[in-house]
This record gives structure tokens, sequence and C-alpha cells, in this order.
């Protein structure tokens, strides 16, 4: 019983030292740095779609 209240903690205290390291490297690599500019990506518009090839085939043919 006591066995394996220890290795529960152990267990329990290597996922939580886990978890903040991979915390800590998310925050240095920068994922948190700007949390407001993905809500408001939505709303803008792009200049011109991107082009596909049956567009291109066609702007060919008409140009003499």
């Amino acid at each position: 019983m006591f066995k394996s209240i220890v290795l529960l903690m152990l267990l329990a205290l290597c996922m939580g030292t886990a978890a903040w390291l991979i915390f800590i490297w998310s925050v240095k690599k920068g994922e948190y740095d700007d949390i407001e500019r993905a809500k408001y990506r939505m709303l803008e518009d792009d200049d011109q779609p991107p082009a596909t090839q049956d567009d291109n085939k066609g702007q060919e043919k008409s140009d003499p």
C-alpha cells in the first residue's frame, strides 16, 4: 500500500514537472505573444484570391 502511494506521488511529480517544462518552453518560443490577433484575422480580406490552374489557362487563351 505504501509503495503504491509513493509511486503515484513520484509519477504525479514527474508529470507536473514535465507540464511545467513544456509551458516554459512554449513561452520562450513565443506562443503566447499575441493572443488578440487570432480573433481579428478572420475579418481581414485578401486583395486577390489565389490563382488556380484553370484561371491561368483562361488568361493565356485570351491573350493575343
